[in-house]
Protein backbone atom coordinates (compact mmCIF):
# COMPACT_ATOMS: atom_id res chain seq x y z
CA UNK A 1 0.00 0.00 0.00
CA UNK A 2 1.66 3.56 -1.08
CA UNK A 3 2.28 5.87 1.75
CA UNK A 4 2.38 9.04 -0.81
CA UNK A 5 -1.18 10.68 0.66
CA UNK A 6 0.55 11.15 3.72
CA UNK A 7 3.22 14.83 4.02
CA UNK A 8 6.88 14.24 3.07
CA UNK A 9 7.34 16.64 5.88
CA UNK A 10 7.55 15.94 9.60
CA UNK A 11 5.02 17.89 11.76
CA UNK A 12 7.92 19.52 13.32
CA UNK A 13 9.07 20.77 10.39
CA UNK A 14 5.23 22.01 9.24
CA UNK A 15 5.48 23.85 12.80
CA UNK A 16 8.46 25.20 12.19
CA UNK A 17 7.67 26.71 9.18
CA UNK A 18 4.90 28.43 10.39
CA UNK A 19 7.19 29.85 12.64
CA UNK A 20 9.53 31.17 9.95
CA UNK A 21 6.56 32.83 8.22
CA UNK A 22 5.42 34.49 11.43
CA UNK A 23 9.07 35.45 11.95
CA UNK A 24 9.36 37.34 8.63
CA UNK A 25 5.98 39.14 8.77
CA UNK A 26 6.90 40.19 12.80
CA UNK A 27 10.09 41.32 11.17
CA UNK A 28 8.31 43.32 8.22
CA UNK A 29 5.65 45.11 10.69
CA UNK A 30 8.22 46.29 13.47
CA UNK A 31 9.76 48.08 10.08
CA UNK A 32 6.61 49.41 7.96
CA UNK A 33 6.58 47.12 5.30
CA UNK A 34 3.22 46.80 4.59
CA UNK A 35 1.75 43.18 3.38
CA UNK A 36 0.14 42.63 0.12
CA UNK A 37 -1.42 40.35 -2.38
CA UNK A 38 -1.54 40.20 -5.65
CA UNK A 39 -2.56 37.88 -8.48
CA UNK A 40 -1.53 34.49 -8.68
CA UNK A 41 -3.22 34.19 -12.20
CA UNK A 42 -1.89 36.89 -14.67
CA UNK A 43 -2.33 38.20 -18.45
CA UNK A 44 1.16 38.42 -18.82
CA UNK A 45 4.61 36.41 -17.67
CA UNK A 46 8.00 37.06 -17.39
CA UNK A 47 10.46 37.23 -20.99
CA UNK A 48 13.45 36.01 -18.58
CA UNK A 49 14.72 32.90 -21.54
CA UNK A 50 15.68 30.32 -18.29
CA UNK A 51 12.17 31.01 -17.14
CA UNK A 52 9.12 28.38 -18.31
CA UNK A 53 5.73 29.90 -17.39
CA UNK A 54 2.59 27.83 -16.75
CA UNK A 55 -0.36 28.88 -19.72
CA UNK A 56 -3.82 27.93 -19.06
CA UNK A 57 -6.95 29.69 -20.72
CA UNK A 58 -9.85 31.67 -18.99
CA UNK A 59 -13.08 30.92 -20.28
CA UNK A 60 -14.86 33.56 -20.74
CA UNK A 61 -18.75 33.38 -19.88
CA UNK A 62 -20.66 32.28 -21.85
CA UNK A 63 -17.87 29.86 -22.85
CA UNK A 64 -17.62 31.50 -26.91
CA UNK A 65 -14.33 33.00 -25.97
CA UNK A 66 -10.75 32.07 -24.20
CA UNK A 67 -8.47 34.08 -23.39
CA UNK A 68 -4.55 33.11 -22.45
CA UNK A 69 -3.38 33.40 -18.95
CA UNK A 70 -0.07 32.55 -16.75
CA UNK A 71 0.50 31.46 -13.39
CA UNK A 72 2.90 33.63 -12.09
CA UNK A 73 6.51 33.40 -11.38
CA UNK A 74 6.93 36.24 -9.32
CA UNK A 75 5.08 38.44 -7.90
CA UNK A 76 7.44 41.47 -9.41
CA UNK A 77 5.23 42.99 -11.96
CA UNK A 78 2.31 43.84 -10.22
CA UNK A 79 3.93 44.62 -6.92
CA UNK A 80 6.03 47.17 -9.09
CA UNK A 81 2.10 48.87 -10.05
CA UNK A 82 0.99 49.00 -6.43
CA UNK A 83 4.51 51.09 -5.86
CA UNK A 84 4.00 53.32 -9.09
CA UNK A 85 0.52 53.98 -7.37
CA UNK A 86 1.85 55.19 -4.25
CA UNK A 87 1.55 52.29 -1.69
CA UNK A 88 4.89 52.83 -0.26
CA UNK A 89 7.21 49.50 1.25
CA UNK A 90 5.45 46.28 0.99
CA UNK A 91 5.93 42.95 1.24
CA UNK A 92 4.03 39.62 0.08
CA UNK A 93 4.71 35.80 0.57
CA UNK A 94 3.37 34.21 -2.27
CA UNK A 95 2.66 30.77 -3.84
CA UNK A 96 4.61 31.21 -7.11
CA UNK A 97 4.92 28.37 -10.27
CA UNK A 98 7.96 27.64 -12.53
CA UNK A 99 7.44 24.95 -15.43
CA UNK A 100 10.46 22.04 -15.33
CA UNK A 101 11.80 22.77 -12.30
CA UNK A 102 11.88 20.00 -10.54
CA UNK A 103 14.54 18.25 -8.34
CA UNK A 104 16.38 18.23 -4.81
CA UNK A 105 16.61 21.80 -5.15
CA UNK A 106 13.33 22.79 -7.46
CA UNK A 107 9.65 22.17 -6.99
CA UNK A 108 7.45 23.66 -9.62
CA UNK A 109 4.91 25.60 -7.15
CA UNK A 110 6.82 26.89 -4.34
CA UNK A 111 6.65 29.80 -1.63
CA UNK A 112 8.77 32.96 -2.28
CA UNK A 113 8.98 36.38 -0.10
CA UNK A 114 8.90 39.30 -2.32
CA UNK A 115 9.51 42.89 -1.04
CA UNK A 116 10.21 46.62 -1.68
CA UNK A 117 11.82 49.52 -0.03
CA UNK A 118 11.38 53.01 -1.08
CA UNK A 119 14.73 55.68 -1.35
CA UNK A 120 16.90 52.33 -1.11
CA UNK A 121 19.68 51.12 -2.82
CA UNK A 122 20.61 47.03 -3.38
CA UNK A 123 23.30 47.88 -0.54
CA UNK A 124 20.54 49.11 2.11
CA UNK A 125 18.55 45.97 0.73
CA UNK A 126 21.35 43.62 1.79
CA UNK A 127 21.71 45.14 4.78
CA UNK A 128 17.55 44.95 5.59
CA UNK A 129 17.78 41.01 4.46
CA UNK A 130 20.86 40.39 6.67
CA UNK A 131 19.32 41.46 9.69
CA UNK A 132 16.22 39.43 8.62
CA UNK A 133 18.72 36.16 8.19
CA UNK A 134 20.20 36.89 11.93
CA UNK A 135 16.79 36.99 12.88
CA UNK A 136 16.38 33.59 11.95
CA UNK A 137 19.18 32.80 13.61
CA UNK A 138 21.68 32.78 10.68
CA UNK A 139 25.45 33.90 11.06
CA UNK A 140 25.79 37.44 9.22
CA UNK A 141 26.62 37.47 6.02
CA UNK A 142 29.38 38.34 4.11
CA UNK A 143 29.73 40.23 0.80
CA UNK A 144 32.18 39.95 -2.31
CA UNK A 145 31.60 41.22 -6.04
CA UNK A 146 31.00 38.90 -8.67
CA UNK A 147 34.06 40.11 -10.16
CA UNK A 148 36.63 39.00 -7.29
CA UNK A 149 34.47 35.22 -7.12
CA UNK A 150 34.61 34.73 -10.36
CA UNK A 151 38.24 36.18 -10.89
CA UNK A 152 39.85 34.32 -7.92
CA UNK A 153 37.71 30.39 -9.41
CA UNK A 154 38.53 31.26 -12.83
CA UNK A 155 41.23 34.00 -13.10
CA UNK A 156 39.18 35.76 -15.63
CA UNK A 157 37.59 39.61 -15.33
CA UNK A 158 34.00 38.68 -16.40
CA UNK A 159 33.31 42.79 -17.07
CA UNK A 160 36.34 43.51 -19.56
CA UNK A 161 36.94 39.56 -20.80
CA UNK A 162 37.18 38.43 -24.68
CA UNK A 163 34.28 36.40 -25.49
CA UNK A 164 36.66 34.07 -27.09
CA UNK A 165 38.47 33.48 -23.63
CA UNK A 166 34.68 32.47 -22.15
CA UNK A 167 34.16 30.36 -24.82
CA UNK A 168 37.65 28.95 -24.47
CA UNK A 169 37.15 28.23 -20.50
CA UNK A 170 33.59 27.26 -20.77
CA UNK A 171 34.25 24.69 -23.48
CA UNK A 172 37.40 22.94 -21.99
CA UNK A 173 35.79 22.66 -18.89
CA UNK A 174 32.53 20.55 -20.44
CA UNK A 175 30.39 22.94 -21.93
CA UNK A 176 28.43 21.64 -25.52
CA UNK A 177 29.72 23.21 -28.62
CA UNK A 178 27.43 25.56 -29.98
CA UNK A 179 26.93 29.00 -30.69
CA UNK A 180 26.85 30.63 -26.84
CA UNK A 181 26.30 34.43 -25.99
CA UNK A 182 28.09 35.90 -23.29
CA UNK A 183 25.16 35.76 -21.06
CA UNK A 184 24.98 32.05 -21.77
CA UNK A 185 28.73 31.57 -21.08
CA UNK A 186 28.64 33.57 -17.99
CA UNK A 187 25.89 31.47 -16.32
CA UNK A 188 27.58 28.37 -17.01
CA UNK A 189 30.67 29.03 -15.10
CA UNK A 190 29.36 31.24 -12.70
CA UNK A 191 26.74 28.49 -11.92
CA UNK A 192 29.29 24.74 -11.90
CA UNK A 193 32.09 26.53 -10.83
CA UNK A 194 31.79 28.78 -8.43
CA UNK A 195 27.69 28.67 -6.79
CA UNK A 196 28.68 25.20 -5.39
CA UNK A 197 31.29 26.66 -3.01
CA UNK A 198 29.41 30.26 -1.81
CA UNK A 199 27.74 30.34 1.41
CA UNK A 200 29.47 27.37 2.58
CA UNK A 201 30.62 28.54 6.35
CA UNK A 202 28.32 31.42 6.51
CA UNK A 203 25.85 33.06 4.15
CA UNK A 204 27.14 35.00 1.39
CA UNK A 205 25.94 38.12 -0.92
CA UNK A 206 27.72 38.26 -4.41
CA UNK A 207 26.65 41.90 -5.96
CA UNK A 208 27.77 44.22 -8.68
CA UNK A 209 26.93 41.90 -11.79
CA UNK A 210 27.53 41.57 -15.45
CA UNK A 211 25.69 44.10 -17.14
CA UNK A 212 24.34 41.55 -19.58
CA UNK A 213 22.94 39.99 -16.78
CA UNK A 214 21.18 42.81 -15.26
CA UNK A 215 17.65 41.74 -16.16
CA UNK A 216 15.38 44.29 -13.72
CA UNK A 217 18.38 45.55 -12.60
CA UNK A 218 19.58 49.45 -13.07
CA UNK A 219 23.13 50.00 -14.66
CA UNK A 220 25.65 51.45 -12.67
CA UNK A 221 27.79 55.13 -13.95
CA UNK A 222 30.81 52.76 -13.33
CA UNK A 223 33.31 52.03 -16.39
CA UNK A 224 32.87 49.17 -17.32
CA UNK A 225 29.06 49.40 -16.11
CA UNK A 226 27.66 46.65 -13.66
CA UNK A 227 24.60 45.70 -12.73
CA UNK A 228 23.06 46.95 -9.96
CA UNK A 229 22.08 43.29 -8.41
CA UNK A 230 23.39 40.74 -5.55
CA UNK A 231 22.27 37.21 -4.54
CA UNK A 232 22.33 35.54 -1.76
CA UNK A 233 23.87 32.41 -1.40
CA UNK A 234 23.45 29.86 1.74
CA UNK A 235 25.54 26.11 1.57
CA UNK A 236 26.22 26.80 -2.09
CA UNK A 237 22.36 27.24 -3.29
CA UNK A 238 20.80 31.05 -4.50
CA UNK A 239 18.64 31.97 -1.78
CA UNK A 240 17.81 35.21 -3.23
CA UNK A 241 18.12 37.80 -6.03
CA UNK A 242 17.87 41.53 -5.66
CA UNK A 243 18.26 44.65 -7.53
CA UNK A 244 18.52 48.31 -7.44
CA UNK A 245 15.23 49.00 -9.79
CA UNK A 246 14.96 49.41 -13.18
CA UNK A 247 12.53 52.73 -13.50
CA UNK A 248 12.96 53.44 -17.25
CA UNK A 249 9.83 52.38 -19.14
CA UNK A 250 11.67 52.40 -22.63
CA UNK A 251 14.65 51.06 -21.29
CA UNK A 252 12.49 48.00 -19.75
CA UNK A 253 11.01 47.46 -23.20
CA UNK A 254 14.06 46.86 -24.88
CA UNK A 255 15.19 44.46 -22.21
CA UNK A 256 12.03 42.16 -22.72
CA UNK A 257 12.65 42.73 -26.40
CA UNK A 258 16.26 41.24 -25.87
CA UNK A 259 14.81 38.23 -23.55
CA UNK A 260 12.75 37.37 -26.92
CA UNK A 261 15.23 37.32 -28.66
CA UNK A 262 17.25 34.90 -26.43
CA UNK A 263 13.79 33.21 -26.31
CA UNK A 264 13.72 32.59 -30.25
CA UNK A 265 17.29 31.39 -30.61
CA UNK A 266 16.98 28.89 -27.89
CA UNK A 267 13.33 28.05 -29.86
CA UNK A 268 11.15 28.54 -26.96
CA UNK A 269 7.89 30.57 -26.91
CA UNK A 270 7.99 33.97 -26.44
CA UNK A 271 6.06 36.19 -24.12
CA UNK A 272 4.22 39.47 -24.59
CA UNK A 273 5.77 42.49 -22.34
CA UNK A 274 3.33 43.26 -19.24
CA UNK A 275 1.65 45.83 -20.69
CA UNK A 276 0.52 47.00 -17.25
CA UNK A 277 4.26 46.91 -15.72
CA UNK A 278 5.26 49.37 -18.60
CA UNK A 279 2.26 51.72 -17.89
CA UNK A 280 3.28 51.53 -14.08
CA UNK A 281 6.69 52.77 -15.33
CA UNK A 282 5.98 55.11 -17.40
CA UNK A 283 3.98 56.55 -14.60
CA UNK A 284 6.70 56.58 -12.53
CA UNK A 285 8.02 54.09 -10.18
CA UNK A 286 9.80 55.48 -7.08
CA UNK A 287 13.30 54.86 -6.64
CA UNK A 288 13.46 51.68 -4.77
CA UNK A 289 15.14 48.25 -4.27
CA UNK A 290 13.72 45.01 -4.57
CA UNK A 291 14.18 41.52 -3.53
CA UNK A 292 12.83 38.17 -4.19
CA UNK A 293 13.56 35.59 -1.20
CA UNK A 294 13.08 31.72 -1.82
CA UNK A 295 11.22 30.36 1.81
CA UNK A 296 11.87 27.21 0.50
CA UNK A 297 15.39 26.47 0.56
CA UNK A 298 15.88 29.72 2.89
CA UNK A 299 13.90 27.14 5.52
CA UNK A 300 16.36 24.17 4.56
CA UNK A 301 19.29 26.52 5.65
CA UNK A 302 17.30 27.80 8.89
CA UNK A 303 16.27 23.79 9.51
CA UNK A 304 19.53 22.17 7.81
CA UNK A 305 18.40 20.11 5.39
CA UNK A 306 19.44 18.83 2.41
CA UNK A 307 16.52 18.46 -0.15
CA UNK A 308 13.57 21.06 -0.80
CA UNK A 309 11.22 17.80 -0.43
CA UNK A 310 12.17 17.53 2.98
CA UNK A 311 10.20 21.19 4.32
CA UNK A 312 7.59 20.46 1.81
CA UNK A 313 3.91 19.42 3.22
CA UNK A 314 3.22 18.07 -0.40
CA UNK A 315 6.03 18.02 -2.69
CA UNK A 316 4.98 17.26 -6.43
CA UNK A 317 5.06 13.82 -6.35
CA UNK A 318 2.83 13.56 -3.66
CA UNK A 319 0.53 16.60 -5.06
Amino acid sequence: MTDAWQPAASFEIIKSRARVLNQIRTFMAARGVLEVETPILGHATVTEPNIRSFRTKLHHPGGATTEEMFLQSSPEYSMKRLLASGSGPIFQIARVFRDGEAGRLHNPEFTMLEWYRPGFDHQQLMDELDELLQCLQLSPARRRTYASVFHEKIQIDPHRCDLADLESWARNNGLEPGEHDRTVLLDYLFSHYITPALGIDQPEFIYDYPSCQAALARLSVTQPPVAERFELFINGMEIANGFNELCDAEEQRNRFAQDNARRQDAGRPTCSPDEHLLAALGKGLPDCAGVAVGIDRLLMAVLNKDAISAILAFPIDRA
